[in-house]
Order: structure tokens, then C-alpha cells, then sequence
């Protein structure tokens, strides 16, 4: 893939987690495994026109699959891309990783307030 493929489907990825709906989707499907449609969409107060376009939007990102079981469709977590998200994310656990470790440090060799 073209560099500006990758990003463009790091920004799909990126979109698609940008939503609390398509994130609580993922929740449910790490937490309770492959589910039908009716049964995701059960966990939420909207129409299900609705929920099938937040799942749209997950497929096109690559975090879900869809299999076709009779007249239900069945939804897959697909955690691959979210590696990618992972390794974007480093470099700032890193970065904070070490800020926090600096204020530890300097929290330490501060003198206490309740002693004179």
C-alpha cells in the first residue's frame, strides 16, 4: 500500500473510532464475541437504519466483518487495525510516561508541607 493509502486508511480507522457509538460497538464485540445485527442494535436507543450505518462505517475501516447467516448478518470484531492506531498512540505514552516520571521525581524531593 501507497503511503497515502496507509494514511488514508489510518484516517478511516481514526474517523471510525471518533464516535462513542461505533466505540461502544467494538466494546461489545471484544466483550461477547461475533453478534447479529438485532443484537447489537437491541443495546442501543436508536433505529436500526441507523446502528447499520455506524456498522458501514466500521467494515469500510477494516475493524469489522460481516458474514451473512441465513437472513442475519453476522458482525466480527477485526482488531488488526487497531495496532496501527496502538502504534500511532506510542510515542505519547511514551512522552507522558516520562513527564509523569519527572513529577514523581520532583514530588520526591520536595519537602513535606506539614513539617517545619
Amino acid at each position: 500500500m501507497t503511503t497515502t493509502g496507509t494514511r488514508e486508511a489510518e484516517d478511516r480507522v481514526f474517523a471510525a473510532l471518533a464516535n462513542a457509538v461505533r466505540r461502544e460497538v467494538l466494546r461489545l464485540l471484544r466483550e461477547r464475541g461475533p453478534q447479529p445485527v438485532q443484537a447489537l442494535a437491541d443495546h442501543f436507543d436508536m433505529r436500526r437504519p441507523s446502528l447499520s450505518e455506524h456498522l458501514k462505517v466500521l467494515r469500510e475501516a477494516g475493524l469489522v466483518s460481516e458474514q451473512r447467516s441465513g437472513r442475519q448478518r453476522i458482525y466480527r470484531l477485526e482488531a488488526a487495525p487497531l495496532a496501527e492506531v496502538q502504534d500511532w498512540l506510542h510515542p505519547y505514552e511514551r512522552f507522558w510516561r516520562d513527564r509523569l516520571k519527572g513529577l514523581g521525581e520532583l514530588l520526591d524531593h520536595m519537602p513535606d508541607d506539614d513539617h517545619p
